[in-house]
């Protein structure tokens, strides 16, 4: 068995000397104040043809509703795309604004130092304070960060704005192309279409919260935890780096691990160092132990001279590990069961919301799942907490979707990409393995040497972690295969092939999931398979987008997966979807429809 820390251990510096190089989810503390930036927010769209227009004539330093004829109001964290009832700006690809005034506490000044924090913006963003711009950031999945606290006016009004274009290119992450029709008599002059390389919506906005922080002049900036057992799980060790911000050489750090009733574990000091301890409450996947999800607290405090800061970070301490057949936590062997999901919701898209979040947490659990894949892109900080407290195991994803061609300015984003996802995630005990990519071109010879450098880059910034790739193409021409950890597969049988044919099902699943281990010798899943259907359709016997037809064919992949599970080798299967989600029109039917009602095949889950 290859044996390896759970989590990963990223950083063995205490002093940042280039600014800030972490991106901790601001929080309130003793040292810290935090002010949300959401709510509604001014919004306009550049004119079409005129693109550059906000940026010429400096939008910025002036009020959006000086500039622009219409300017209208837009929530945050939203997609802009379903807000109105104009489907210029549904469909809009390209420069957008945004714009809102907040106030700054006069005592804010001198003692603090202030951050501005973006959950993620999709996809390029340029950020002003006071017509100053403060950063820019490229994809739209993953948090960024800025310190302003030179550029705001304290005790009176400022002004962020923000500008941002969802335009995707082929060397962006994900992959798209902007295609200009080559016949006038069709088309007006100018005229263009953004197509995309993978099928769901390709959502814009500003998506996830924004907050403006402060820390004092010495700060905690970022802090790396590992963590293992011993074989009988009765030790537990919890390794942590700590980044340091402005701190002087004399500068101490303390910590101490808190149970979740608040109750001190164990303590120590310093930058660097270990935290070990008898009888640990392990972080459990769900359904394999009765308390799955287990966290405690880490509370970390500096104290430079006369300045103090104080972080607390949840954490799982559990073991994880993989071989040829399996991956292991805690040294038992784990079963995916669950599901590829989606971010989107009527009306806000792809915007963080709470109550959707615990919706969708309580149906996983009603339904009896213990992972899903966060496909096809990097969700939300919220969502990824709630995985850490209800055991869910992640297959954390970036962007990398039905990539179709490979080169070394595509490879810059994909590996800045990768690097931003573990800098993120690298603490959380529910993330389990490292996804990058779903369905790209793997066949093509390129493909190799690319893919060879994503996996070794990913295993050099966290070799705690296994790596895969979610494939679509045959085990006999993928290219990609050879460099992953473990193999994921996405097959439609009887649906996208064979359709209508559910007695071929178990002999292409038993011998496709065969064929994927017998050449690599590596674990197998499968990451996507299913019918649709539409709700209340039924025909018995069944037929294709009935509820019965969907339920039947998921019977039929249960009893292979129970077969290839007793194999050894195969180690999950996660249906599409878990719920409904938007793709670009004429893709699906009902491509619109993004609900979450119980389905008829979903209470045949919850029963089996």
């Amino acid at each position: 068995m290859k044996l390896c820390f759970s989590l990963i251990f990223f950083s063995k510096i205490f002093v940042a000397a280039n600014g800030p190089q972490g991106i901790l989810y601001p929080q309130q503390s003793e040292s810290r104040e935090l002010f949300s930036l959401d709510g509604v927010w001014t919004f306009a769209i550049s004119p079409k043809f005129d693109q550059d227009i906000g940026f010429k004539n400096q939008w910025y330093r002036k009020e959006l509703k000086k500039v622009s004829k219409y300017v209208i109001p837009m929530p945050v964290p939203s997609s802009y795309n379903d807000i109105t009832q104009n489907a210029t700006i549904r469909d809009y690809v390209g420069w957008v604004w945004y714009e809102r005034t907040f106030f700054v506490p006069a005592r804010w000044r001198g003692e603090q130092r202030v951050f501005l924090r973006f959950g993620s913006a999709n996809y390029e963003t340029v950020v002003w304070i006071n017509g100053v711009k403060v950063t820019n950031h490229s994809g739209g999945y993953l948090p960024f960060v800025a310190e302003v606290t030179k550029q705001l006016s304290y005790g009176s009004e400022n002004k962020v704005t923000v500008a941002l274009n969802n335009t995707l290119t082929p060397l962006t992450i994900p992959q798209g192309r902007i295609v200009f029709p080559n016949n006038t008599d069709r088309y007006p002059p100018g005229y263009f279409i953004q197509e995309y390389n993978f099928d769901f919506t390709n959502y814009a906005g500003i998506h996830r919260p924004v907050y403006l922080y402060t820390t004092p002049r010495s700060y905690i900036d970022d802090v790396t935890v590992t963590t293992e057992t011993s074989e009988d799980n009765y030790f537990g060790t919890i390794r942590y780096s700590i980044l340091c911000q402005g701190c002087s050489k004399d500068a101490m750090l303390y910590t101490d691990l808190l149970d979740e009733d608040g109750a001190n574990v164990a303590s120590n000091f310093g930058p660097k160092n270990k935290i070990s301890f008898k009888r640990p409450k392990l972080w459990w996947p769900n359904l394999m132990h009765e308390r799955p999800g287990y966290l405690y607290t880490l509370k970390i405090h500096l104290k430079d001279g006369d300045v103090e800061d104080f972080y607390r970070l949840k954490i799982g301490v559990r073991s994880l590990s993989w071989n040829s057949s399996g991956i292991f936590i805690n040294h038992q062997k784990v079963y995916f069961q669950g599901f590829g999901k989606h971010e989107d919701f009527l009306i806000k898209g792809r915007g963080v919301d709470y109550s959707l979040i615990v919706k969708d947490f309580n149906l996983i659990n009603w339904l009896g799942a213990n992972s899903f894949r966060t496909s096809h892109y990097p969700y939300a900080e919220e969502i990824m907490d709630f995985a850490d407290k209800n055991g869910i195991m992640v297959i954390d994803e970036i962007p990398g979707v039905g990539l179709d061609h490979f080169g070394a300015d595509l490879l810059k984003n994909h590996l800045e990409a990768m690097k931003e996802l573990i800098h993120r995630d690298k603490n959380r005990p529910s993330v389990v393995m490292w996804s990058i990519g779903n369905e790209p071109q793997s066949q093509k010879p390129e493909a190799a040497p690319y893919y060879s450098q994503v996996v070794n880059f990913t295993k050099l910034l966290d070799p705690t972690r296994p790596v895969t790739l979610v494939l679509s193409r045959g085990y006999f021409e993928d290219k990609a295969a050879p460099f992953l950890d473990v193999i994921c597969f996405n097959r439609y049988y009887s649906w996208y092939s064979d359709t209508g044919h559910l007695e071929l099902i178990q002999q292409q699943l038993l011998n496709e999931a065969r064929n994927w281990h017998n050449k690599f010798r590596k674990p197998v899943m499968m990451t996507e398979y299913g019918a649709g259907s539409i709700a209340g359709f039924h025909s018995d016997p069944p037929v294709v987008w009935t509820e019965d037809y969907q339920t039947a064919l998921m019977k039929e992949y249960f009893k292979g997966f129970d077969i290839l599970r007793k194999e050894g080798f195969f180690i999950g299967e996660m249906i599409w979807n878990f719920a409904d989600f938007g793709t670009p029109q004429g893709k699906r039917i009902k491509s619109t429809k993004k609900a979450k009602n119980i389905s008829f095949g979903s209470h045949y889950i919850q029963r089996n």
